[in-house]
């Protein structure tokens, strides 16, 4: 008897174990591909499921900073970064605030947060999973987009079922008389998976994901004669069984058993494009002609006297004629960048600096070239006769909410943030300026605001999400004045000689949601140098002379943009 009381309570206790809905309630499980991968602490609070904010961000690979005296947590990985403040619902993430279903909490000297912070798409595209969380545990997959779901067995034909995104595509092989192939070319497989069927049609089955692809390998049982793979119903469906079992039109021609056959399928999928914002320009600013400054002579077009009437600008021809910047008409009211002081008050922004790098490739740093570019930039300026303040002019950390207070302080009528671009492409090049949006031109200036974005990783200030939320709520009623100024940039670092840096006329102006623009109450825009990830741009960046003829474009659309504007006379 006490022996059968012994086997009861093991069966049970591995019941348990095995079991994540019967996990302890301090624990929440973590399920990686089905399999159990450790815990973190865990809370059912009000009935909202919570955990521990840095040992569960720890266990998917991401950093958690602590401030015990404001009570915050800030959660960073590649590409995002989150600011946690208890007792607030209100959270930070990637510079835009979001609202959780419950508040952030401090229990027991422990950050809690809801788990649903941990499922955010920002956050699990980040981190590169697929992340759910049930029965007090976290499930965690591969980002895939094919899934092995069912099998269904028939008296005269057998089926696999694959749930998958219409945009999945495939390829079909036969090498062999009982061998069939099916390659998911840039497909991700949910889980690697052999079964072992062992039935007339289909003798077994393996799909695994190979580096780029998914591949489904079957082989077929003694009595498949036919065979085919295809959609039905929203769900790709492998067949294999007797001939008359299919119906006629799926039917394909009999092949030689020696011979492989081979056929492409392709999901008709549309294409969903996300709203976006057109890019701003004023028709008045599409290409600028006013005098550019060079090197040999650079007080030429500062001190030079107001024309009493423009020229008429010069004809271009079809072939050469870049295409017209779209335009946006006059605001009823719009806003005169002119303040009660008499000269312009610039604020030059050289981006990163002390412990933030910036983009880095073979020992060279942004942080030192945007530093570089920035003080030339500067000392152009003050000798062009415009009041001039640098963020900084040395290589010290500034927090990006400083260097727009800075520029607020200091009354600037203009903020030029300057940077150095990267990107994993490493075809991807060219100079570009950007004015602030909440929605990003495309995916690619999405992605560059995001990177600039990062620099909050590195600020130890507490942050103050009261402060956030107006600025992010608050109308950017400079939009109009720095797509101007962001045109007469690009415009003049196009004609700038000496700089072998591309400047594409039709793309090179953009709009995305930096968070070091925000808060400035002035025409505010961000250069993007060149890619410090592209060989050609590195090379030219790396010359400390094509820096300062890079420095020497922006001053030249500074000056074309104040000279417009009627700052000078």
């Amino acid at each position: 008897m006490k022996r059968l009381w012994q086997l009861v309570i093991s069966a049970f206790l591995a019941l348990v174990s095995a079991c994540p809905a019967f996990a302890a309630q301090d624990e929440a499980g973590f399920i990686v591909s089905g399999k159990k991968n450790g815990t973190v602490p865990f809370e059912q609070i009000g009935g909202v499921p919570y955990v521990d904010v840095q040992k569960t961000a720890r266990k998917f690979g991401a950093s958690v900073e602590l401030f015990a005296k404001s009570k915050q947590a800030k959660v960073s990985t590649k590409g995002f970064y989150a600011i946690l403040t208890a007792p607030l619902q209100e959270i930070v993430v990637n510079a835009q605030p979001k609202t959780l279903s419950a508040p952030v909490l401090v229990r027991g000297g422990k950050v809690m947060a809801p788990a649903e912070f941990f499922t955010l798409p920002s956050f699990t595209q980040a981190v590169d999973k697929q992340v759910e969380f049930k029965n007090g545990a976290f499930h965690i997959e591969r980002r895939y987009n094919l899934a092995y779901e069912d099998k269904k067995f028939g008296g005269k034909d057998n089926l696999l079922v694959f749930s998958a995104q219409k945009n999945v595509t495939f390829t079909t092989e036969q090498p062999n008389k009982h061998t069939v192939i099916i390659t998911f070319p840039n497909a991700v497989v949910k889980r690697d998976l052999h079964e072992r069927l062992r039935t007339s049609y289909i003798a077994s089955a393996d799909i695994r994901q190979t580096r780029g692809d998914a591949v489904l390998k079957v082989i077929l049982g003694k009595d498949a004669h036919v065979w085919s793979f295809d959609w039905a119903d929203g769900k790709l469906v492998f067949r294999a069984g007797l001939k008359k079992a299919l119906p006629a039109p799926e039917e394909e021609p009999a092949k030689a058993e020696t011979s492989a056959t081979k056929v492409v399928q392709t999901a008709e999928h549309k294409s969903l494009v996300e709203g976006e914002e057109p890019s701003v320009l004023l028709e008045e600013e599409a290409l600028s002609h006013e005098p550019v400054m060079t090197a040999a002579a650079p007080k030429a077009a500062v001190i030079a006297p107001a024309k009493p009437e423009a020229k008429p600008a010069p004809a271009i021809s079809a072939k050469t004629a870049p295409k017209a910047a779209p335009v946006l008409k006059n605001e009823p009211n719009p806003v005169s960048v002119r303040e009660a002081h008499k000269k312009m008050r610039i604020v030059v922004d050289p981006g990163h600096g002390g412990k933030d790098p910036g983009a880095m490739r073979n020992r060279m740093r942004e942080k030192d070239w945007n530093l570089a570019v920035g003080k030339e930039l500067a000392r152009l300026l003050q000798k062009g006769g415009f009041e001039v303040k640098l963020t900084r002019d040395n290589d010290t950390f500034i927090a990006l909410s400083e260097r727009s207070r800075i520029a607020n302080n200091f009354k600037a009528d203009l903020f030029v943030s300057v940077h150095t671009n990267a990107s994993k492409n490493r075809n991807a090049n060219g100079f570009q300026v950007y004015f602030r949006s909440e929605k990003a031109t495309d995916k690619e200036a999405a992605e560059t605001a995001a990177f600039e974005n990062e620099a909050m990783q590195y600020e130890e200030v507490h942050y103050n999400f009261v402060d956030a939320l107006l600025q992010s709520l608050a109308k950017n009623e400079y939009i109009n004045e720095s797509s101007k100024l962001a045109g007469y940039v690009r415009n003049a670092v196009y004609k700038q000689p000496g700089i072998g840096i591309a400047v594409n006329q039709n793309s090179s102006v953009r709009q995305a949601n930096f968070y070091v623009l925000k808060g400035v109450n002035s025409p505010a825009v961000l250069v993007e140098m060149g890619y410090i990830s592209s060989n050609k741009d590195r090379a030219r960046l790396g010359n400390s002379a094509v820096r300062n003829k890079m420095a020497l474009g922006i001053y030249n659309g500074i000056y074309n943009y104040a000279k417009k504007e009627g700052w000078i006379n």
